[in-house]
């Protein structure tokens, strides 16, 4: 992670826009795992206003190092305060579905890490857990 030298207003910014924030909706299905989930739409419609409210805005960059392609997200104050995070993976094949694919993977999960979003209550994962739980003993 980089910053700006200092990040007072930014913090006080997301600490005002994550009380605003609503979990994001999980409007999507992946038919590989059977699941519902949510897409960078939803993500996006979860903090857009939140975030304009505040006085903040994000940038996110792609970019690539010749292995892996990447995803610079930068959450700015209106004070001029930063904050900036890379992320990367390689792509499983190297065709433009499986690049952007990626693409919308790393942004989703780039900014809903960034801002602290979540998906909605997710009911599957929960019955999973309780019954790991479970086999435990």
């Amino acid at each position: 992670m980089q910053r700006s030298e200092n990040i007072e207003a930014l913090a006080d910014a997301l600490s005002k826009t994550q009380g605003a924030m609503k979990p994001a909706a999980k409007d999507e299905v992946n038919p590989f795992f059977k699941s519902k989930y949510a897409d960078l739409a939803a993500v996006w419609e979860a903090c857009r206003k939140p975030l304009a409210d505040n006085g903040l805005s994000v940038i996110q960059i792609i970019g690539n190092d010749n292995e892996k392609i990447t995803v610079e997200t930068t959450l700015l104050h209106k004070s001029g305060q930063w904050v900036s995070s890379l992320l990367g993976l390689k792509p499983v094949k190297e065709d433009p579905q499986a690049v952007g694919s990626l693409i919308t993977y790393l942004r989703r999960y780039s900014l809903a890490a960034m801002l602290g979003i979540a998906a909605e209550n997710d009911d599957d994962a929960e019955v999973l857990v309780f019954k790991q739980a479970i086999a435990l003993g």
